[in-house]
């Protein structure tokens, strides 16, 4: 098998399931609970959340854990809005950003009243600080960019705007990382950034884990009320299992950084470098300022879930637009908005790799993919 969905979501460590089913089987006291397991899962959990502040730059204080990015983006976008709605009223944020992040913004301004700016990007799909700065008015209070684009892997210049807000103290600058995370680089504290987003599942942890990061003083106002957990921003007992085996995942995905990233920023360039030699393949990733796991294409022609299944009968496994939008039929709002025709838009196929994954690895869908096209071409007559 050969799996290229990575950016759905990766295959945990060993490491990273060891570490659950240890904690789950010997830390099964409620952190919240007074008696001796109660204290030590407390601790346990405190330790976790002091790894993952370290391998992040910040303060454990600054640590929330929740359930993955969806939930972390929420919370993070609402919850400022929220907090803040009595300075303003006004949001900004992309036209490219994840649906955990864009259907938040959408809500906010059908249900609740406020307005929101979306900021296109040029045709590298890469955002302007210039228009970020444009859009900034004085009844402005959240401003929330994505780190790395889920389907085509372009790299915001999030250090860039969080240098321009940090001339508006009334603006909640949040990014979503979640794709950024372990591959690329992102110093939360030197950007500027408030609220910032990871998913356990992105790099090799567990499904259901994730962290939102809250810089201190950071108004946020909590959308789960009950014990008290998590600063109170967070409430629910707490997935201490999930948040340890969490902090063992990162940690491992920070191990040996450069060497990884080498590899995998090889192996991308030589399937960028193999798929431009395909006939009726577009490239649509950029070659500059983009994430090393992620490639973009498109075969005009040729509708992207008919490719995908087609590849899939090779026991090899790739995607269309991001997980949370691939059952929903047409184009990729992402392409679209990079000003890319429609045949381009229905047709692209993502491919992530995984932090492990050599040229080798990768080879068998080079050597399928040719043939998978021309009789895919040959049934439609084209």
């Amino acid at each position: 098998m050969l799996y290229l969905d990575n950016s759905a979501t990766t295959k945990p460590y060993p490491d990273v399931l060891d570490t659950y089913r240890q904690v789950a089987e010997k830390f099964f006291g409620n952190p919240s609970s007074l008696h001796h397991l109660g204290v030590k899962a407390e601790r346990l959990l405190t330790k976790a959340r002091e790894q993952v502040a370290d391998l992040l730059g910040v303060s454990g204080q600054e640590i929330i854990f929740t359930s993955g990015a969806t939930e972390g983006n929420n919370l993070a976008i609402k919850g400022a809005a929220f907090a803040q709605r009595h300075k303003g009223k006004h949001l900004i944020t992309t036209v490219i950003e994840h649906p955990s992040v864009s259907e938040a913004f959408e809500q906010l301004e059908k249900e609740f009243g406020f307005e929101v700016t979306w900021i296109p990007v040029n045709e590298n799909g890469i955002v302007s600080p210039a228009d970020i700065q444009k859009a900034v008015r004085n009844d402005t209070i959240l401003v929330s960019v994505m780190h790395v684009n889920n389907e085509i892997g372009a790299i915001q210049p999030i250090e860039e705007i969080g240098e321009i807000l940090k001339n508006y103290p009334n603006i909640v600058y949040h990014v979503d990382h979640v794709q950024g995370v372990g591959k690329v680089p992102l110093n939360i504290k030197k950007a500027g950034i408030d609220l910032c987003t990871i998913s356990g599942h992105k790099f090799h942890a567990l499904n259901g884990t994730g962290v939102l990061y809250i810089r201190k003083n950071t108004p946020i106002l909590t959308l789960l009320s009950g014990g008290g957990q998590e600063a109170s921003i967070r409430s629910g007992t707490e997935n201490l299992a999930g948040s340890v085996s969490l902090a063992k995942g990162l940690r491992l995905a920070f191990n040996d950084y450069e060497e990884k990233i080498d590899r995998l920023i090889n192996t991308k360039n030589y399937l960028i470098n193999e798929l431009e030699k395909i006939d009726g393949i577009i490239i649509n990733t950029p070659k500059e300022s983009s994430a090393p796991h992620i490639i973009n294409f498109s075969v005009p022609g040729i509708k992207a879930e008919v490719l995908v299944h087609m590849l899939e009968e090779e026991n090899i496994y790739v995607s269309t637009t991001s997980a949370c939008s691939s059952r929903k039929k047409g184009e990729s709002k992402v392409l679209k908005a990079m000003g890319k025709k429609s045949s381009i838009t229905e047709s692209a196929i993502r491919i992530s790799l995984s932090i492990g994954q050599t040229i080798d690895d990768v080879k068998p869908l080079i050597d399928v993919l040719p043939s998978s096209i021309q009789k895919l071409k040959n049934i439609m007559g084209l």
